[in-house]
């Protein structure tokens, strides 16, 4: 299985892109939609080589998650490709929603752990609680979740 479009779409939508190599809120030097593979301090790219770098950084995402030899829907696939690209292949075979994945635990069970992965620096980030609240009502293809007017996540 591969990221469709909407997969990229939302990782697009939340990293955002600069051309320009900046440090992210965790003090890591980045650059085009959230790569950090070989980037340096005033490093500049290109739109096209934006796209390039998130293409590839997708690759191992897409082969852990086929790897896994689970039947993901392809809402449920490009949920955890987002997830995944944001946090790290490392965090994500360590977290609980993995065990609960492979133990294939209720979907709102997953979900329920996908959304507590909102800090970053050991802060809160609102931007976080509204990527992880988007990717959880897209793995579940319901919208369950939300972020209340104090920037609390919260279930319908």
């Amino acid at each position: 299985m591969t990221t469709s479009q909407k997969g990229i779409d939302l990782i697009k939508e939340f990293e955002g892109c600069m051309l320009k190599a900046y440090k992210c809120p965790a003090g890591v030097w980045t650059i085009g939609y959230g790569t950090t593979q070989g980037v340096k301090p005033n490093m500049v790219i290109t739109q096209a080589q934006a796209e390039t770098f998130l293409k590839r950084d997708i690759k191992p995402v897409e082969r852990v998650l086929n790897g896994m030899c689970i039947s993901f829907t392809q809402n449920q696939f490009d949920a955890l490709t987002s997830w995944i690209y944001n946090l790290g292949i490392g965090a994500f075979k360590s977290s609980t929603m993995y065990k609960y994945i492979v133990a294939r635990r209720k979907d709102v069970e997953i979900t329920d752990q996908m959304v507590r992965w909102v800090n970053s620096g050991g802060k809160p980030l609102l931007g976080l609680k509204r990527r992880r609240v988007t990717e959880a009502n897209m793995f579940l293809e319901k919208n369950l979740y939300f972020v209340d007017y104090s920037g609390n996540i919260r279930k319908h």
